[in-house]
C-alpha cells in the first residue's frame, strides 16, 4: 500500500474529517453562536492548532455586518497577495465578490516612499475609496491595520468587518488591542498569532455562510 492509499483523502472527506477532529479538540466552555463557532472551526483548521480558539475574538453582530455585506456583494480588501490567493475563486464567483490587493503595485511603492513609511502603510491609504462598507482582511502587517484604524479614527472609512489577524511581534498584539477598543465591527485573534491562513479562512468560512444563506432563501 502507497502513502497515499495509507492516508490520502478526497476533499470532501478531508473537509468532513478535519472538522471532527477540530470539534472534538476545542477547548471547553466556548460560548458563541452557531455563525461564531463555524468561522471559529475554520480558523483552527486553517492554524492546525486548537488552543488558537481561545485568542478568537467577535465583537457584537460582526458576522451579521459581514454577511450582510458579501451578500450585497463588497469588496474584500486584502493587505496582501497571500490573504488574496487564500481565498476560494470558487466561493468569490458564486458570491459575486472581488478582491482587492495593492501590495505590489508601483503606485503603492512611490507613496511608501514619497510618505516615509511602509509599503503595507501605503497600501491601505491608496485603498481609501475602496474600503467604505468593504469586508478588510489583514493577514500579514500590523502595520497595515493600523494604518486602517487611522483611517477609521479619522472618519475617512467605514469598514463593513474588518478581519484583523496580522501575525508577529512587534506592534502586533498592540494592533489588535486597538482595534477591539473601536466601534468597528471586527473578528481577531488577540496576541502575535494569526497570519494569511488564518485570514483567508476566515473569508471563506463568511462566503460558504452566504452562499448558504442565498441556498436557503431560494428554497
Amino acid at each position: 500500500m502507497t502513502l497515499v492509499e495509507r492516508y490520502a483523502l478526497l476533499p470532501e472527506e478531508i473537509d468532513r474529517e478535519s472538522l471532527k477532529m477540530v470539534q472534538a479538540d476545542l477547548p471547553a466552555g466556548l460560548k458563541m453562536e452557531p455563525r461564531e463557532h463555524y468561522v471559529l472551526c475554520r480558523i483552527v483548521r486553517a492554524e492546525g492548532d486548537p488552543a488558537i480558539a481561545e485568542s478568537v475574538r467577535f465583537s457584537p453582530g460582526a458576522l451579521a455586518e459581514g454577511l450582510s455585506a458579501l451578500g450585497r456583494g463588497a469588496d474584500v480588501v486584502t493587505d496582501v497577495r497571500m490573504v488574496e490567493m487564500g481565498i476560494s475563486k470558487a466561493l468569490l464567483g458564486r458570491c459575486g465578490v472581488k478582491t482587492r490587493c495593492m501590495i505590489d503595485v508601483p503606485e503603492v511603492a512611490e507613496r511608501a516612499r514619497r510618505e516615509g513609511t511602509t509599503r503595507s502603510v501605503a497600501a491601505v491609504r491608496e485603498l481609501a475609496p475602496h474600503l467604505d462598507g468593504a469586508v478588510v482582511a489583514v493577514g500579514n502587517a500590523p502595520t497595515a491595520l493600523l494604518a486602517l484604524l487611522d483611517l477609521v479614527d479619522a472618519g475617512e472609512v467605514s469598514p463593513a468587518l474588518i478581519i484583523g489577524m496580522p501575525v508577529g511581534f512587534v506592534a502586533c498584539p498592540e494592533s489588535k488591542e486597538e482595534l477591539v477598543l473601536r466601534r468597528a465591527p471586527y473578528v481577531t485573534i488577540m496576541g502575535r498569532r494569526g497570519g494569511s491562513s488564518a485570514a483567508a479562512a476566515t473569508v471563506n468560512a463568511l462566503l460558504e455562510l452566504v452562499g448558504t444563506q442565498a441556498g436557503q432563501e431560494a428554497s
